[in-house]
């Protein structure tokens, strides 16, 4: 009657930490890998599924993924093919109930997040990891001052004083290039424009220096010039601070002009993964093909935006063997059948696919 966030009629609030399954049976099947220790961020097998009812919505269906010390990482895909499920699991932010991680490891410098405590998530959020919202209207909190929030996350892990934090505040609104900082830092979120709001949500994240930042799909809801102006600034930012970038997109144009390595991702998969450069200029899997298929050019007119057919398969029924079989032209009886293997291609560019085709540059 009291809490509004559950009107919904749900009967718990989601917990401050994804639920995950015990060590002994989330890691079954993974041999130790010695080298996730050295990497700042590993992901293997990574399994997260939402539990409604008598219903299993597997969002993420097995992700492998290796961040590397000042390495931008793409994520790229239609919506619901399982990419912001991907980066809230690594730091426990998906919300429980009905998430829960399943299978799997999220190796930080070896460490399991997964199946981590509270207490110790919490001084990894916000720290060494960052997490860049997709929405900042939502997340920013209305009732406290922006320059106030930024510096509560410096409090909390340098344990800076008050006045300290509020100065290191306004250092960090002057490096995302708020206009006339130490005024801005007393406004509230909702006397911000969005491309400022995006800032505010920049600035916390890099208020501490974090070794790897997650950035969501960070200029959804912004004007295109707004986003090339923030994007240039997280870029810029990231590469001065030599941190590691996880980049979330729907948009290749993007993807092409930020990351160094591509992951395109359906049905809670990771299908094609590469250099960016050897993704997009051959790509193998027939949805990476179809995806940039659907993007526009500048100057060609002439040129067909060709869409995929059918719909994403709901997370709950995918189809047995490849989720994309039923919208693919090349699929066949095989497809269909079981489990697709990696196919490695050349160097670091791998597919998962049993008819790997090219496309012209």
């Amino acid at each position: 009657m009291l809490d509004p966030k559950l009107k919904s009629g749900g009967l718990a609030r989601a917990r401050a930490r994804t639920d995950a399954a015990p060590s002994a049976e989330r890691l079954r099947g993974l041999a130790p890998d010695p080298a996730s220790a050295e990497l700042p961020l590993a992901l293997r097998g990574l399994e997260t599924h939402f539990l409604i009812g008598d219903e299993v919505y597997r969002a993420v269906g097995g992700v492998d993924l290796a961040v590397r010390p000042g390495e931008a990482i793409g994520l790229v895909g239609e919506s619901g093919s399982g990419k912001t499920v991907t980066a809230l699991s690594i730091l426990g932010l998906v919300a429980t109930p009905p998430g829960r991680i399943v299978h799997g490891e999220i190796a930080h410098h070896g460490e399991d997040l997964a199946g981590a405590p509270l207490r110790r998530l919490q001084a990894i959020r916000g720290n060494r990891i960052a997490y860049v919202f997709q929405d900042p209207q939502t997340t920013l909190n209305p009732l406290i001052a922006v320059g106030e929030q930024i510096a509560e996350a410096v409090r909390r892990h340098q344990g800076l004083g008050r006045a300290s934090a509020m100065r290191r505040a306004i250092e960090l609104l002057e490096a995302v290039r708020i206009p006339d900082a130490a005024a801005r830092a007393d406004a509230y979120p909702h006397e911000l424009s969005g491309g400022q709001r995006q800032r505010i949500g920049i600035a916390m994240a890099l208020a501490n220096d974090p070794e790897i930042i997650v950035a969501d799909e960070p200029t959804t809801a912004l004007d295109v010039t707004t986003q090339a102006q923030i994007l240039r600034l997280l870029n810029d930012l990231r590469r001065q601070r030599g941190a590691a970038l996880v980049f979330i997109s729907h948009d290749v144009g993007v993807i092409a002009e930020l990351c160094d390595k591509v992951n395109v991702m359906y049905g809670g998969r990771i299908v094609e993964s590469g250099p960016v450069e050897a993704v997009l200029r051959t790509p193998r899997h027939p949805y990476t093909q179809r995806l940039l298929a659907c993007v526009p050019e500048i100057g060609r007119a002439a040129r067909r935006i060709d869409p995929i057919p059918g719909l994403p398969p709901a997370t709950n029924a995918l189809p047995p063997g490849c989720a994309f079989a039923p919208r693919c032209r090349l699929a066949d009886a095989g497809c269909r059948a079981g489990e697709i293997a990696v196919a490695p291609i050349d160097g670091a560019h791998w597919v998962r696919c049993l008819h790997p085709g090219s496309a012209p540059a």
